[in-house]
Formats: C-alpha cells, structure tokens, sequence
C-alpha cells in the first residue's frame, strides 16, 4: 500500500501542481485516487472529511491529511528535500530561499487570478453546460498581459523567476498555463520572447511531461 495518497484527477490543475512535484522529488510509492467531481464525490462527507471545502486535490500521508495544492507542495519539497529537484533551495542560502517564496506568491496573487477565469470559461464553462462568458475573458485577458509584462522584465534578468535555478515558483504555474497554450490565449505567452523561452523550459522538465500526458479533459 502506498504511503501518499492523493485524491483528484489528472485534468485537475491542482492535482496535477501535486503530481508534478511528486515525480520531481522522485516520489515513486504514492497512490492517485480518483475523486469523481460530475456525479459530486467531492461534496459527499467522505471526501469532506479530508478538505472541507469540498475540492480536489487531497493528501492523505499516514495520520496526517492536506488539502490546497501549494501547502501540498511545500509540504512534498520539505519532507523529500534530499531526493530529487531541490524545489525550495534547501542547498542555497536564506536570500535564495525567500525570492522562491516571493515569486510562490506572485504566482498565487497575481499570475493565478489572471489566468484562471480564461481557463474556467475556455473548458469548464461547456462541460457545466454554459456558455462561455466572453467578456469575462476579456477583461482576464488585458489583466494577464499586464502581469506577463513584469514577467517579461524579469526573465530578462534570470533564467527561471527565482533565480537560475528551477523551483516551486516555477513548477506552481504548469497546469494552468498548459491549458492556456491550447487557447487562442497563447499568444499572451508566445508574443513575450523571454516568457516564452522561461515556458518552453519548464514545460518540457520530464516530470511535467510526464503528468500532462493525462491532462485532458474529460478523461480520468
């Protein structure tokens, strides 16, 4: 029996933060237990019990249970800093350290927010059965490109957000931006060289590619 548990799906974009950063930490013994959000598995008191916000993902680690996919995450890259990728510079120093947590944040507050909407309404709004709201899109979509401008400034100056080496706040903007790509919107990314080359190079880290195999929609 797997020691981790992670309760989800694999097209989930916080499912998939967790997964990732599993298979970068080279995690290997864990189990996926697929949560069945269209017949509302999610809301049912026994997923309750692990996230009483009544969404995916969860991790079950023995007797202790985490939900939100960032603490998931510092959580995988603190217990397993020894394996794998060090994802929060454990091997750095305390300055390398708090810009990885600086852009962490930026990725929640700013990137997130921005991004999000766009995806809800490009492929989660017609599998509800509603219709995409247009204008909700486009206000994201000015809203985004204001945030991938600072971006652009600062991938001119390292080559991943927190320094020359590759982190959580890289990893923690995979899933959405890998459903932007498949967008008419991925011209947000393509048309800002430094982005662009920034997203080509964490997109194509073994780990991610090896989740975004079964990040489609629709499919377990």
């Amino acid at each position: 029996m797997a020691a981790l548990k992670v309760y989800g799906l694999p097209m989930s974009t916080c499912t998939t933060r967790v997964l990732t950063c599993l298979h970068e930490k080279q995690v290997d013994e864990f189990e996926l237990v697929p949560v069945d959000l269209f017949a509302s598995e999610h809301k049912q008191p026994p997923f309750l019990s692990k996230n009483p916000f009544g969404q995916i993902p969860a991790l079950q680690d023995g007797d202790l249970t985490l939900f939100e996919s960032r603490a998931i995450t510092q959580y995988i890259a603190e217990k397993y800093k020894d394996k794998g990728t060090d994802l929060l510079r454990h091997q750095g120093d305390l300055k390398e350290a708090a810009i990885v947590k600086v852009w962490m944040e930026v990725e929640s507050h700013r990137y997130n927010p921005a991004i999000q909407p766009i995806i809800y309404q490009f492929f989660v709004a017609p599998l509800c059965g509603t219709t995409p709201d247009q204008s909700i899109i486009d206000a994201n979509v000015e809203k985004f490109g204001k945030v991938l401008d600072i971006y652009e400034e600062r991938l001119g100056n390292t080559k991943y957000l927190a320094g020359d080496y590759y982190t959580l706040a890289d990893l923690h903007h995979l899933p959405y931006t890998y459903y932007l790509m498949k967008t008419p919107y991925a011209t947000l990314i393509e048309s800002r060289p430094k982005v662009k080359a920034w997203w080509e190079g964490i997109s194509s880290g073994p780990a991610f590619v090896k989740v975004s195999e079964h990040m489609k929609f629709g499919e377990n």
